[in-house]
């Protein structure tokens, strides 16, 4: 019997869960390890941060469902990995000893690397969890009764774009709905060396269609931003050309903030020898797998993925939600081939969807595959993705509540659209 312990019970860690309990033979255990005993759709926090969703609709109890499933699970985060005694050491004080290691911790959230940046004794918000996003909607209940100017964006080293622009054109759509949107002057501040980039690159004419999007909705934005500081009511940014030299020193004022931090890996991963690049994030070969230990693999935000291209101000490469889902469908088939003695192969294809909610419109891009040169590259904007941002959330949950990871519709409408999960295994 192999015991399988899966670190994570987010977008990764939940479905990898489902998936090695699928493909397994029922005598292999699967255990799943979480900080929290909740689950989190992540990409509804920017709902939450404006009311438009509550707590209880975007989380779920993990217990329940991994259970209905025959998969343990502890609500305790790890203090340390030891690979040579294959074994996980909880903050519990529990110990298990695992064949393998499946790490979908996601990333911790560096907002220390700016002074005064973070929810959580510095002057910005966050929507990176529920948590954050409940604190900026406190916070927000008080701006709208004195409104002011509010700032966007994401710090230098931050890699997941797409939520900030969503975000921006949110509090855009719902100020004006409360008629106060002429109260409040709105600016985007990102490390990106232009708009669209979303540290891709570029997806499709994403450069044009997003800076019309911010013309035409009164937000002005400062690229190649490294943020150096931020203080109350004030953040200071200087901005980069793109040979590295300074354009312009920005003293941006704030009533409101929101800004999204770079990202490391977790402690307990991070200081685990030879497992990581500096920023703690996982070193993997093409089968998701380990370079130094072989019985690890992993998936999602804390795998190590070079950036797209170097700017003048650093920035990293996303990983989407369908991104990560092909990264844990690899490692859930290679696991079962190695317990079955059969070599391991399979490989993600890395494939990146992104469905960004913009009030009452949205944008969509598809990039396959994610890091260039694509087949697919288009980034599409219509009310269509509004709705369609909508059904995926409600089409999540409903599959984490089932516990089925890989519906046949969903099969079957993504291989239309040329989008698989799995790279050709011959």
């Amino acid at each position: 019997m192999a015991h399988i312990v899966i670190m994570g019970a987010g977008l990764g860690g939940m479905p990898a869960a489902y998936e090695l309990r699928a493909l397994l033979p029922p005598e292999h255990q699967v255990t799943v390890v979480n900080p929290s005993d909740t689950f989190q759709f992540t990409p509804s926090n920017p709902w939450v941060a404006v009311d438009w969703r509550e707590r209880s609709v975007v989380t779920l109890p993990i217990a329940p469902m991994l259970e209905r499933k025959g998969i343990r699970f502890v609500a305790s985060g790890a203090s340390s990995i030891d690979p040579a005694a294959n074994r996980v050491t909880l903050d519990n004080g529990q110990a298990l000893d695992y064949d393998y290691l499946v790490i979908t911790t996601g990333p911790k959230l560096s907002f220390d690397e700016v002074p005064g940046a973070g929810p959580h004794g510095g002057h910005t918000h966050s929507i990176c969890t529920v948590g954050h996003a409940e604190m900026f909607w406190a916070e927000y209940q008080k701006f709208l009764e004195a409104p002011g100017p509010i700032v966007v964006g994401a710090m230098p080293g931050a890699s997941c774009f797409g939520p900030a622009y969503e975000f921006a054109f949110i509090l855009d759509a719902d100020l004006r709905r409360r008629k106060l949107r002429h109260k409040v002057p709105m600016t985007y501040v990102t490390a990106e060396p232009y708009i669209g980039h979303l540290g891709l690159g570029g997806v499709g004419d994403s450069k044009s269609m997003l800076e019309s999007e911010l013309r035409g909705h009164d937000i002005k934005w400062i690229t190649s931003a490294r943020t150096t500081r931020v203080e109350p009511g004030t953040l200071f940014t200087t901005q980069l050309d793109d040979q590295g030299k300074v354009v312009k020193e920005h003293e941006v004022p704030f009533k409101l903030a929101m800004m999204l931090p770079a990202f490391k890996g977790v402690d307990a991963v991070a200081g685990v020898a030879d497992l990581c690049n500096p920023r703690g994030f996982v070193l993997i070969d093409e089968h998701q797998r380990s370079r130094k230990y072989r019985n690890i693999f992993s998936a999602g935000v804390c795998v190590a993925i070079p950036p797209v291209e170097a700017t003048p101000v650093p920035s990293g490469a996303p990983k989407t939600g369908y991104m990560i889902e092909t990264m844990v469908t690899a490692i859930a088939h290679n696991i079962a081939d190695e317990l079955a003695g059969r070599p391991a192969t399979a490989k993600g294809t890395w494939n990146a969807i992104c469905l960004a909610d913009m009030g009452d419109t949205g944008a969509a891009f598809v990039a396959l595959p994610q890091i260039p040169p694509r087949n697919v590259n288009w980034f599409k904007k219509g009310k269509w993705v509004h709705y369609a941002k909508i059904a995926f959330e409600k089409y999540f949950m409903r599959k984490m509540k089932t516990g089925n990871s890989d519906p046949i519709y969903e099969k079957y409408v993504l291989k239309a659209l040329g989008i698989v999960r799995l790279a050709d295994r011959g």
